[in-house]
């Protein structure tokens, strides 16, 4: 991997930087403790705050909505709509509480009870999208196969797998923990006969903002596996073949996507493993982790792909990063604020250009003496201004402090556990390739 001394104008990328289903958070200037807890992404204390204002005034909504918004983080469904159901009841009105409790039915694919939320909030076309699956199982696997491993077309500068669309033929997908749902090309999704129920406009890498369409696709496969019924965006990928040294793309595979499985994406041995989310794959990863002396490392889902844990840039203080693979070679990229406070100075003289999901942005690269995610740590690594949108900063109610990429995780399998809401980082023993 090249430094960012030795980069000229190279293109980075920021794929599907997308806003979750509650859309922007509005903060209020007057806050209560519970409330400045959270905003520092305190969420335990936050929590216990919380629980004590509520004991003594029952009908306080913020700590009603603040308990639910930290259990729907936390992925604790349950107890996420019992909080985010008292809150809306107690202002029938307020989106904020309507957006998480719908996000809470579609985590669960329960779109018919999300829909009606969405429309509440004006979002029609998304709950035309959920609408559209009355009578199926979203995310079905069909047949016998659970899993699947899946090589890597390319491993740099993104992980490229082959997909099929409606029992097509395969065809080109990045895989981009930065994007929600699965992406697919406007123009290959025209040619499968995929339905369109509407557009939104989403914000994208560099604060570029662009609209894209709700889809429904029928079968999706790769590696072995067949998923049925799955909710698709639609946009023009095809601006995205600089991130796969020129082949076509046609598709993104997003959080939402992996979510229904236990994922690894497995760097060191070019592949994408989908494993069942049950209760021994889970038991049989944490045996493997304590053999192999594995990172375990907590962390915290807003909206539908928004992965946080606590990390740290060079000498910067600890911050919340968001685990977005999607920045093609680039280990990191954030607020200036914390490049400032991390003594990160930005390489002017290559400044360049960058495709991200909305356009071209403007991109700076730098150096990073030390970038860690919890107990993980990487050194000699390359970053880059300008992909970051200022919006994702405060976007979720609390700070974001970055993006944290591919070239960080390049030497690791990652694996993604969202019931237990833990990554597991196994490194490449040293001196191994885990080359294309």
């Amino acid at each position: 991997m090249d430094s960012a001394r030795g980069l000229s104008i190279a293109i980075w990328l920021l794929l599907a930087l997308t806003i979750s289903i509650s859309g922007r958070v509005q903060v209020d200037e007057k806050k209560a403790a519970n409330e400045t807890l959270f905003e520092q992404g305190q969420f335990a204390a936050a929590e216990t705050a919380s629980r004590a204002t509520l004991a003594r005034e029952p009908g306080n909504f913020t700590a009603a909505l603040l308990l639910g918004r930290i259990a729907l983080l936390s992925n604790r469904l349950d107890e996420a709509e019992k909080w985010l159901t008292a809150a809306t009841k107690l202002r029938p009105e307020n989106k904020a509480a309507i957006g998480f409790l719908a996000e809470v039915f579609y985590r669960r694919d329960q779109f018919d009870r999300a829909a009606p939320l969405l429309r509440a909030q004006g979002k029609d076309a998304m709950a035309r999208q959920l609408e559209s699956f009355k009578g199926m199982v979203p995310y079905e696997v069909a047949g016998s196969a659970k899993a699947a491993r899946v090589k890597f077309i390319n491993i740099d500068p993104l992980p490229l797998v082959a997909v099929s669309i409606n029992h097509g033929e395969e065809v080109n997908f990045l895989i981009d923990t930065g994007g929600s749902e699965v992406i697919v090309d406007s123009d290959f999704a025209e040619k499968a006969g995929i339905a369109r129920f509407g557009e939104d406009m989403r914000t994208f890498g560099g604060g570029n903002r662009a609209a894209i369409a709700f889809g429904h696709v029928a079968s999706l496969a790769l590696g072995g596996v067949e998923v049925k019924n799955v909710p698709v965006h639609l946009l023009s990928t095809q601006r995205f073949s600089a991130a796969t040294r020129g082949k076509p793309v046609s598709g993104v595979i997003g959080t939402v996507f992996l979510y229904h499985f236990l994922p690894i994406l497995d760097y060191t041995g070019g592949q994408l493993v989908l494993e069942p989310r049950t209760r021994g794959s889970l038991t049989e990863l944490e045996r493997r982790a304590q053999l192999e002396k594995q990172v375990v490392i907590p962390f915290w889902m807003a909206g539908d792909h928004f992965m946080v844990s606590w990390g740290r840039v060079s000498k910067s203080g600890p911050v919340l990063l968001f685990v977005d693979t999607g920045l093609a070679g680039g280990a990191y990229t954030g607020p200036r604020s914390v490049l400032d406070e991390a003594g990160i100075k930005l390489i002017e003289e290559k400044v360049g250009e960058g495709i991200g999901g909305a356009g071209p942005m403007k991109i700076v690269p730098f150096e990073i003496d030390e970038l860690a995610l919890g107990g993980a740590k990487e050194r000699g690594l390359s970053g880059v201004f300008g992909p970051f949108p200022a919006s994702l900063e405060y976007g979720q109610g609390f700070r974001i402090g970055g993006i944290i990429s591919h070239q960080f995780f390049r030497h690791y399998a990652v694996t993604f556990d969202f019931t237990g809401m833990r990554f597991f980082l196994k490194r490449e023993p040293e001196g191994g390739h885990g080359s294309d």
